[in-house]
């Protein structure tokens, strides 16, 4: 009773304020005082601030502008953090701020606040204006310092009050417009004790999620990290990103909050700085030291600056709407009892709402514009909590989004890096970004699934292949996580379920992560995500081999290749040119080379090839053409042999089924890997599905294929390339692999969307796959049974006759050269005179 009667008698000064803002004529005839209500929890440090700073406005405004006719007259009164009353200028708290919209807006009296920031506000109540940025304008600043260091999880913490609540609509929007997920709320009640505190925050260390993002009061902000210190959660490893409602203040705060807060990032409405803020904070403090001398130190804080604007603003305003008198109020009442008091309708009022909106200036918090009844920020200012304060590390703004140095005149794109930040220090001192997740205190391992199978225990089954992958890349990490492999099965042993049923435990978060066979498809990314694959990728067809049918008859022919052709025609050339060089040599000195030494090589070496006619070459020239034609004929007469024994002396084989397609017009059975996602793929490529066949193990495979499809088995298999490698390796001289008819991306990890470990993962599994570590462990699992010499079809170990192309050409071109020069020198060469027509010359 006591607690409505105080708010009756506060009320009641509500309506005297109301009442007498009127624009009365003063006593000299020349100036009109307005009387402007105020209304400040005096006890914060808010309220202290922001009414020196209203009075210095006031003050500062008519020393410039003395030859206004209006004067702003304050009337403040200390709301003791009671949710009542509030008048024209100031309501400090949101709550506040709520409870007097409506009569400002029934009075048609302009409400303007300059610290109440909730969101939706200024929306709902026409005659309400913010002279401060709105709460909601901050979240995509945070939201990008999130995707800046690309954290997927985050965990949300916010006081259950109408301030903490309204804004997290808008959290969530902007964590989901960067794909990232709040896995966590963490909603404490104002009025939570400190074992109530202290029980959230170890729910908290309990979890591996550590981007924390905290939206709070200065108050309640302060005690909480206090508390959070206190159960280890300010060390290395984890990351606070905190909202304006604690950075606006941070200056103010006590030190032993400020020493809780070391490493913790946030933003706040960027205030540029000028001579002007300069000078007018230095007499600030000057002055409210003087009128605190129990305070030890004044420090500046946004809501001043915004305080001060807002005076500056109704000052303009109210000296443009003009002369008014007592009748711009007109009273309506009808004495019912939801009006008690009897509040007057302004009819002055639309005109001064009018003045304050387009009212514009530089200010001391910067340019003083309204955009939607708010004060729209140009820039939000990153803090990080260093020492004594805030350091500033970086901005961001709308267009540019996150850039070290503030120019907003710069034509540059938008920017989500971190490498735009200068250097952070993280909680415990850490220069080192946190990953985004720790091993909880006193928490538990990670579960991880693993698939339970029959057969193809090489590649998984609790031990296997896949199992020392994930092992080796565990191993590479530069930090230790706890672990256990938990079989995916039931009470009798058996495998719980299919594959896809085991990546529903990830994303049921019934798992941690999934180990094994599990293969990388786009419809299983939309649940979960991968790590980088350990495995080729593809599709493939087993199939059985058999005998080649043509008839080997004419097999001595199939040697005679184009190529073996090509080399065959430069043989033929070449042994044209030597026959035309050793026509008409009638001086067996022609053609001498100058040289002895190798014109003897060139004889001994000719000489034991005898030319078809029986005779010896005589041309120097011939014997060198007869000694290239020598090599030649050589690699031909090699090719040939070679190639024709490998066709005799191996049974040649080849698939029995080379286009799946094939299978699907003969109605042929084929057979899959039972519970893979094999089965849905030939599905979607029109495999009846009346005609698919599951197996378990490579020795059910080879059964199937054995039969055949017309006797109750399979005409192909369909299969990945590990178990297909496994397979071949105890089967091979009867059996060969065709493809891949289809694309896949090979083995991967399954862990929980946006997990932060997938990261260090993947680069954990580059690691292993481009160093010797994975062929190690693909000997030791994959050793074949048999002795599997190759496993190709219709490739036979012969040399190639295209090799001997290079060479022909070479020889056919030598051969033509020798031959036209020869055949140029008897042309233009003098005939020798006869022994008849030397006499005759004697």
């Amino acid at each position: 009773m006591n607690n409505i009667q105080s708010v009756h008698i506060l009320f009641v000064l509500f309506i005297a304020l109301v009442a007498s803002l009127q624009l009365a004529i003063a006593e000299d005839g020349n100036l009109t005082p307005i009387d402007v209500g105020v209304i400040l929890d005096l006890d914060t440090w808010v309220g202290k601030v922001s009414n020196s700073c209203m009075f210095m406005a006031i003050s500062d405004f008519y020393a410039i502008h003395a030859d206004y006719k209006t004067r702003l007259v304050l009337h403040t009164r200390d709301s003791k953090s009671e949710v009542v009353g509030a008048v024209f200028a100031g309501p400090q708290k949101s709550a506040q701020t709520e409870f007097i919209v409506d009569i400002g807006e029934k009075a048609q009296i302009p409400v303007v606040s300059f610290s109440a920031t909730i969101p939706s506000l200024y929306s709902r109540i026409p005659y309400f204006i913010q002279t401060t940025p709105d709460d909601h304008t901050q979240v995509k600043a945070i939201a990008s310092i999130v995707q800046a260091f690309r954290w997927r999880k985050v965990i949300l913490i916010h006081e259950d009050t109408d301030y903490g609540n309204r804004l997290v609509p808008h959290l969530i929007d902007a964590f989901q417009d960067i794909n990232t997920n709040i896995v966590y709320r963490s909603i404490i009640s104002a009025f939570a004790t400190d074992e109530q505190i202290f029980e959230e925050l170890n729910k908290l260390v309990m979890m591996q999620t550590s981007i924390f993002i905290v939206h709070m009061s200065a108050s309640f902000g302060g005690q909480f990290f206090i508390k959070a210190k206190q159960v280890g959660m300010m060390t290395e490893g984890y990351a606070w990103i905190v909202t304006n409602g604690l950075m606006n203040v941070l200056e103010s705060l006590e030190a032993t909050v400020i020493n809780s807060m070391q490493g913790v990032v946030g933003v706040e409405p960027y205030i540029p700085n000028s001579q002007k803020l300069g000078n007018f904070i230095t007499r600030w403090k000057r002055k409210f030291l003087e009128d605190n001398p129990d305070n030890e130190k004044a420090e500046m804080i946004s809501f001043g600056l915004w305080a001060y604007d807002t005076i500056w603003a109704l000052a303009m305003a109210t000296e443009r709407v003009g002369n008014l008198t007592s009748s711009s109020y007109k009273l309506e009442t009808d004495g019912k009892s939801t009006d008690l008091f009897g509040i007057g309708v302004s009819q002055a009022g639309p005109k001064l709402l009018e003045e304050i909106l387009k009212t514009e200036f530089e200010g001391l918090s910067g340019k003083f514009q309204l955009v939607n009844r708010q004060l729209e920020p140009s820039a939000f200012q990153i803090l990080n909590v260093i020492g004594k304060g805030g350091r500033e590390i970086g901005f961001w703004t709308s267009k540019y989004g996150i850039s070290r140095d503030l120019n907003l005149n710069n034509e540059r794109i938008y920017s989500t890096s971190a490498d735009q930040f200068r250097g952070i220090v993280w909680p415990g001192e850490s220069t080192t970004v946190p990953k985004g997740w720790v091993i909880p205190i006193n928490g538990k391992k990670l579960r991880i699934g693993v698939p339970v199978q029959d057969g193809f225990s090489e590649l998984v089954n609790v031990s296997g292949y896949c199992i020392d992958v994930f092992e080796s890349a565990i191993a590479s990490l530069p930090y230790s996580i706890p672990y256990e492999f938990v079989p995916f099965q039931r009470d009798d042993g058996q495998s719980a379920g299919s594959y896809n049923d085991l990546i529903d435990q990830v994303y049921l978060q019934k798992f941690d992560a999934v180990v094994g066979d599990i293969t990388i498809t786009a419809n299983r990314s939309l649940y979960v995500d991968f790590a980088f694959p350990y495995t080729d990728g593809g599709l493939w067809m087993i199939v059985p081999l058999k005998k080649h049918d043509e008839s080997n008859r004419w097999i001595f022919l199939h040697p005679l290749s184009i190529d073996f052709g090509i080399s065959m025609a430069a043989f033929i050339v070449t042994t044209f040119c030597v026959w035309f060089l050793e026509q008409g040599q009638p001086d067996e000195n022609k053609g001498a080379l100058p040289y002895d030494s190798l014109r003897k090589i060139i004889f001994l070496a000719s000489e034991i090839i005898p030319l078809t006619y029986k005779k010896k070459a005589s041309s120097i020239l011939s014997k060198l053409m007869v000694i290239i034609w020598l090599f030649l004929i050589i690699g031909l007469a090699l090719n040939y042999v070679v190639t024709l024994k490998s066709m005799l002396a191996l049974e040649q084989l080849e698939p029995a089924i080379t286009d799946f397609n094939d299978l699907i017009n003969n109605g042929d059975f084929v057979g899959y890997r039972k519970g893979t996602f094999v089965i849905d793929l030939l599905k979607r490529v029109r495999f009846d599905e009346s005609k698919l066949k599951p197996y378990t193990s490579p020795e059910e495979c080879h059964e199937l294929l054995s039969k055949g499809s017309q006797n109750g088995g399979v005409s192909a298999v369909f299969d990945e390339m590990p178990y297909v490698e496994i397979f071949l390796a105890k089967h091979c001289f009867k059996y060969t692999m065709v493809g891949p008819t289809h694309k896949t991306d090979g083995f991967g990890f399954v862990f929980p969307r946006g997990s932060p470990l997938v990261s260090d993962i993947s680069k954990a599994v580059l690691e292993v796959t481009e160093g010797n570590k994975l062929m190690d462990l693909e000997r030791a699992w994959f050793t074949p049974t048999t002795t599997c010499e190759d496993r190709k079809w219709a490739i036979f170990s012969s040399i190639d006759p295209s090799r001997l192309i290079q060479l022909s050409i070479c020889i056919l071109i030598l051969s033509l050269l020798i031959t036209s020069s020869m055949f140029a020198n008897r042309l233009f060469e003098k005939p020798s005179p006869t022994p008849t027509e030397e006499k005759k010359n004697n």
